[in-house]
């Protein structure tokens, strides 16, 4: 009979997660620890993912930081590598980083475009390339790319920049999991539905970050009126399904797009 634990058990296995400051990033920082994975993170926000790294030790788990900026290929590389320095091996790469951007194609600058390519699409494939580079002579890995649901809404006016972006990404999971599959590494992506987290929270905060309840109740009831479930996605319903995909129990998936959103949208 298999050992249901055993499958999600990441115990000896390393995971480098950009991201993980906050959001989605941080909950899957916790999750895999929590699973027995040491873990390495990047971000640019060095107090907030300080903080992620003293609740997963605190918590009896391991974790370090690197201060990573995506847009840069050296800073992604030193990521990589500071997993390996560490804990001597790479098994998961989780390129979660990511901003939003809303303008019309019109009204969006050269400036903005150029920002949120090297940031969204760029910074994943630079997280595919080093991670790739220590995989491949292990002969083992699982690399998550982070997508979005925008990917299904059929195109969404003002989303035509972060579109791009997360198609992009989308298309880089299926063809490197075609190039990677010789190797026994699989890679997989989430295109997640919106999640309540610093990543939407825009939509109720100020320019001094100073929150709107009234704004903050307007925006979660549209949200959960937009899925058939009736609720909002949290960075834990995407940790989870991160954690599926890096585990034993998901040794036949890869090249694949999973879609947790509440039921907002239901490709093939």
């Amino acid at each position: 009979m298999v050992e249901i634990n055993r499958l999600f058990d990441l115990s000896g296995r390393v995971a480098a997660l950009t991201g993980g400051a906050s959001g989605i990033g941080r909950a899957t920082a916790v999750t895999l620890a929590s699973a027995g994975a040491s873990v390495v993170l990047g971000d640019i926000d060095e107090p907030g993912m300080a903080e992620t790294a003293r609740f997963i030790e605190d918590t009896g788990g391991k974790a370090v930081t690197i201060r990573t900026d995506v847009t840069k290929s050296a800073e992604v590389e030193a990521l990589v590598q500071k997993a390996v320095a560490e804990f001597g091996r790479l098994d998961i790469m989780g390129n979660i980083a990511g901003i939003p951007q809303e303008s019309l194609v019109i009204d969006t600058t050269e400036e903005e475009l150029d920002r949120v390519l090297a940031i969204n699409l760029k910074g994943v494939y630079f997280g595919c390339q080093s991670a790739m580079r220590v995989m491949i002579p292990q002969r083992s890995g699982n690399i998550i790319n982070i997508s979005s649901g925008i990917i299904d809404s059929g195109g969404a006016a003002t989303w035509s920049v972060y579109g791009i972006t997360k198609a992009g990404v989308a298309m880089l999971t299926k063809v490197l999991a075609r190039e990677a599959a010789p190797h026994r590494i699989r890679v997989n992506a989430i295109a997640p539905g919106v999640i309540i987290s610093n990543f939407t929270a825009r939509h109720w905060t100020d320019d001094q970050h100073r929150e709107s309840e009234e704004k903050k109740a307007a925006f979660l009831e549209g949200v959960r009126g937009m899925t058939p479930l009736g609720v909002e996605g949290k960075p834990e319903d995407i940790a989870n399904a991160i954690l599926y995909l890096v585990s034993d129990a998901a040794e036949f998936m890869t090249g694949q797009i999973l879609h947790p959103n509440g039921g907002t949208a239901m490709p093939w």
